[in-house]
């Protein structure tokens, strides 16, 4: 089939693992999202990963209880580590070469991150996972989704998320809430959406990054989202 996007980073949730249970990871699911990456590898695209550590552990979180903030996303980012070795074995038992890059170095669980490599494992048609995050504290995933999305020239950054797209306020709190199907990074920032930070939303902006956001548990939209169908809401420069 013919495709959009050529390149596509995907940031997945912590939470989105772990399903209806909100800690952990749920194995139907995994397989489920394992399933749908396999699609678009199938279909041509060049897939990145980054995947939160939500569904473990949550460095803001962990200030409440009295950790230190460094420590707290210290431990969140291993969290995005074990999260990303369990997505790679996810997508090996579907037939997927998969390799896990790491913004900081665990030698005897994955490779280091350098942008290089990680372009070179995806023009011989690997899945690239990056984990740890930025590999510095008090930057989200969000951010480093950004960050690994600008330096590996990806097409577009789909953010999967629990919602069909971007709302102007929570459409499970609110029953008026307004899908907005295009919007600009300016806007989102203006209006302080939630959806993703402002750092991360200010680094597509100057990247002139576009942002599809689409609902990840409906079957098949991974694969409509890289055909260009229209689903979900898209964020880009010019809205």
């Amino acid at each position: 089939m013919s495709t959009h996007y050529k390149r596509v980073l995907l940031k997945l949730s912590g939470e989105a693992l772990a399903g209806a249970k909100g800690y952990g990871i749920d194995s139907a699911i995994l397989s489920s999202i394992a399933e749908d990456i396999l699609e678009i590898h199938n279909a041509g695209v060049q897939v990145g990963i980054v995947i939160g550590g939500g569904n473990i552990f949550r460095g803001v979180a962990g200030t409440s209880q009295g950790i230190d903030r460094t420590a707290g996303d210290t431990i969140g980012m291993l969290a995005t580590l074990m999260n990303s070795l369990m997505v790679q074995s996810a997508l090996k038992a579907v037939g997927i070469d998969a390799r896990v890059l790491s913004a900081f170095k665990v030698e005897k669980a994955c490779e280091f991150f350098v942008r290089d490599r990680a372009i070179n494992h995806l023009n011989q048609g690997r899945i690239v996972i990056i984990a740890g995050g930025t590999g510095n504290p008090y930057f989200t995933t969000d951010t480093a989704a950004a960050l690994r999305c600008a330096e590996l020239n990806c097409d577009v950054l789909m953010k999967a998320t629990q919602v069909d797209g971007v709302y102007d306020k929570d459409p499970n709190k609110f029953d008026d809430a307004v899908k907005l199907p295009t919007l600009t990074h300016a806007d989102a920032i203006n209006q302080n959406l939630k959806i993703m930070d402002t750092t991360a939303f200010a680094l597509c902006k100057d990247n002139h990054i576009p942002i599809l956001v689409f609902k990840l548990l409906d079957k098949g939209n991974m694969l409509k989202a890289v055909a260009g169908e229209p689903i979900g809401s898209v964020v880009s420069t010019k809205g």
